[in-house]
């Protein structure tokens, strides 16, 4: 895919309610603005990368992008699971994030039991992919250093991206 990495930010809102509830697995959801605004090669699939809570530490993430086959969405979702404890739920924060590579296509499931293992599985693998030189080195980039932080107004240009709501904020080559 020739637009990975991927850069882009956008408010935390509520999805579905089943990465905590159901998974065990808590995932942060972007809105559809951030969603419709993937370029076309960005197929459906499982993503990882690094990620970054408003001005916060930055930590490998794992991303579902689709319909979630299992569930039979009707709704095409970004989800992603930051590899981190969270104290709290951040709704409404900014999250940031860099897709940097690519691990499968999306699939549908038999039981519960198996989609868990198979997202256990991609964190297992987000983590050791992670750790190559030329991801490791994104980890570092001045995109997280720009990340808004939650207090402020969302109708204002926070970067020097000149992007006028970083609630909708799409950023690709920085």
């Amino acid at each position: 895919m020739k637009s990975l990495p991927y850069f882009c930010r956008g408010e935390v809102i509520r999805g579905f309610g089943r990465g905590s509830k159901e998974l065990g697995i808590p995932t942060a959801n972007f809105s559809d603005s951030v969603v419709d605004n993937l370029p076309p090669d960005i197929s459906t699939g499982i993503y990882y990368g690094w990620a970054c809570v408003g001005n916060g530490d930055v930590y490998k993430m794992v991303m579902s992008i689709g319909w979630n086959p299992y569930y039979k969405n009707s709704k095409k979702s970004m989800e992603t699971h930051v590899i981190h404890k969270f104290k709290e739920d951040f709704y409404g924060e900014i999250l940031s994030v860099v897709m940097v590579g690519y691990i499968r296509p999306e699939r549908t499931f038999n039981s519960i039991e198996a989609l868990i293992a198979a997202i256990n599985s991609d964190i297992e693998e987000a983590k050791v992919k992670l750790e190559l030189p030329e991801h490791l080195k994104l980890r570092d980039d001045n995109f997280f250093k720009s990340a808004p932080s939650s207090s402020l107004p969302l109708t204002t240009a926070t970067t020097t991206t000149n992007i006028a709501s970083t609630s909708q904020m799409i950023l690709n080559g920085h």
